[in-house]
């Protein structure tokens, strides 16, 4: 198929494009690198010998998005595109607002003018809010005790793509409910590279094993954990993007929801010292405040996406510290900049 993926030159969509050409989609990348950079397209196309066909534009701008589709011809939509720090939402609600929300709504608006019927959108573990009970499932309750904007514009999307499917029968949505991608490509070419200060544990602490930063600041230690430190759900970047490939090949026409998570809870500090373990390297930190918006613990049942994707996770923690290492040290201030 021709795949349109926006926001495909950052972290995890770049993950995705090396997938998706691997399976012989043909890739379309829409990114403004505004965290990202064109020199991830340029390894995609190194990694997988595909020619991907970048267009850097604002998805909000809907007359060139609309350009880029009467180009382009896609097929199917994989949407990435957004804002995703849970903490700097707190502080810029309204350009979280903006961003999320009217990139979503610009898309199906010329997905139907040029009668595109898929869509794969990125949305997160986030619009369970404080967890009633874990594992998280798909039937769990979203919407309810949101922390912070970001998780609130990741459900409201949700809500606007269910919409737009149930005044549209011609539209097929799949939900993807991200956990806590790590790690990198194992070729040690692609990777996550911040713009600033990483929002993300595992770059700050390659950027702390690297010597780019002195330690590791591990925000609070008295949440209702195992060592006091927040638990999440730590998927291997490469397993994600596995999941976009299984979605597109199959999920049902409709509406569908899966979780993309291991199933398994990880403190921050059980992060710390399996990089540690990995890599040889030590990682100093120190304890500080808790940051706006966090919970105690979040963690997935993928069950659903084997049942019905056959997809489920095959890295391990200890494989994302070492790939997100390699990555790290091969390209110690991340990609070059044009």
């Amino acid at each position: 198929m021709r795949v349109l993926l926006t926001g495909g030159a950052g972290y995890i969509g770049s993950h995705v494009a090396v997938q998706l050409a691997e399976a012989g989609h043909a890739v379309i990348i829409a990114d403004d690198l505004s965290n990202s950079c064109v020199e991830a397209v340029r390894r995609v196309e190194e990694l997988t010998g595909a020619v991907i066909a970048f267009h850097r534009l604002d998805v909000r701008d809907e007359a060139d998005l609309d350009a880029l589709f009467a180009e382009e011809r896609p097929e199917a939509v994989i949407h990435l595109a957004g804002l995703k720090a849970v903490g700097e939402s707190v502080g810029v609600p309204l350009r979280y607002y903006d961003v999320n929300l009217n990139t979503t709504l610009t898309l199906l608006r010329v997905m139907a003018a040029h009668r595109v019927g898929r869509i794969i959108f990125s949305s997160s573990a986030t619009v369970y809010g404080v967890p009633e009970a874990l594992p998280l499932t798909e039937e769990s309750r979203v919407g309810v005790g949101l922390t912070n904007p970001y998780g609130w514009t990741k459900f409201m999307n949700e809500q606007i793509l269910r919409d737009a499917a149930e005044a549209d029968p011609g539209l097929s949505v799949c939900l993807l409910r991200y956990f806590n991608p790590i790690g990198a490509h194992p070729s040690g070419r692609i990777g996550e590279d911040p713009a600033g200060i990483p929002n993300n544990l595992m770059p700050f602490v390659t950027q702390v094993a690297a010597g780019r930063r002195d330690r590791l600041r591990v925000f609070g230690d008295d949440y209702d954990t195992p060592d006091g430190t927040g638990v999440r759900d730590y998927i291997h970047v490469v397993d994600l993007a596995a999941g976009h490939v299984a979605a597109l090949d199959r999920a049902p026409h409709g509406v569908s929801v899966f979780n993309l998570g291991t199933g398994q809870g990880v403190s921050v500090l059980d992060v710390v010292h399996a990089f540690e373990a990995a890599t040889g390297v030590a990682i100093p930190y120190e304890i500080v405040g808790r940051r706006p918006g966090d919970i105690d613990a979040c963690y997935a049942s993928a069950d659903k996406a084997f049942r019905e994707l056959g997809w489920r996770t095959s890295e391990t923690l200890a494989d994302a510290c070492a790939d997100a290492w390699r990555w790290q040290s091969g390209n110690p201030d991340g990609y070059p900049r044009d």
